[in-house]
C-alpha cells in the first residue's frame, strides 16, 4: 500500500501525537481530516482502531478492523484486531475471538503473534493441551525466549506459568 502523502500523513502523525497525550477527541479530529480516498488507508485504519481500543468501544474497533480485512486481507493486522475486539465485545467473548483467529494461523504461518493469541484463547477456555500446542509454535516462529517472556507476563497464560519456566 503506498504511503501517505502531505497533508494526510501530517494529519495522521498529528492524530497519533494527540492520542499519545491522551486527547483522544483531538485524535480523532485529526483523522477525519484525512482525504476520502485515503479513509481505507491501513495506517489510517490502524490508528481508527487504536482510538477504538482506547475508547473501549468494541463494535466500532470490530468495525474498523472489517475494514481493515476488506481493505488487505493479506494483513495479518486486521485478523489480530478483529479477533481482540470480538474476545472483549458483550456478544463476543473468548469463542468468537477463537473462531475468527484460527484461519489466520494457515493464512500467516510466520506470524507468531496469531498462534500466541490463540495459546491465550484456549487456556483461558480451559483447553490447556491445545494452549500448549499453539505457545509451541509460537515459540518455533517467534523465538523461544521472546515468546516465553511474553507468556510469563500474560495473565491469559497464567495457569501454564509453571510449565513455562521450566521451558
Amino acid at each position: 500500500m503506498p504511503t501517505l502523502e502531505p497533508p494526510d500523513n501530517h494529519h495522521l502523525d498529528a492524530a497519533i501525537g494527540w492520542l499519545g497525550l491522551g486527547c483522544a477527541a483531538d485524535a480523532g479530529a485529526e483523522l477525519d481530516q484525512i482525504s476520502a480516498p485515503n479513509q481505507s488507508h491501513l495506517d489510517v485504519l490502524e490508528m481508527r482502531w487504536t482510538l477504538a481500543v482506547h475508547g473501549q468501544n468494541w463494535a466500532e474497533a470490530l468495525a474498523v478492523a472489517e475494514r481493515e480485512l476488506q481493505t488487505d486481507a493479506a494483513d495479518a493486522g486486521g485478523w489480530l484486531h478483529r479477533a481482540y475486539a470480538l474476545r472483549r465485545m458483550e456478544n463476543g467473548g473468548l469463542a468468537a475471538a477463537w473462531a475468527a483467529l484460527l484461519p489466520a494461523a494457515d493464512k500467516f504461518p510466520a506470524e507468531p503473534v496469531i498462534p500466541y493469541n490463540l495459546a491465550c484463547y484456549a487456556c483461558q477456555m480451559a483447553q490447556l493441551d491445545d494452549a500448549r500446542q499453539w505457545l509451541r509454535r509460537a515459540q518455533q516462529v517467534g523465538g523461544r525466549e521472546a515468546i516465553q517472556k511474553m507468556a510469563l507476563a500474560d495473565d491469559d497464560l497464567q495457569p501454564l506459568w509453571p510449565e513455562i519456566k521450566k521451558i
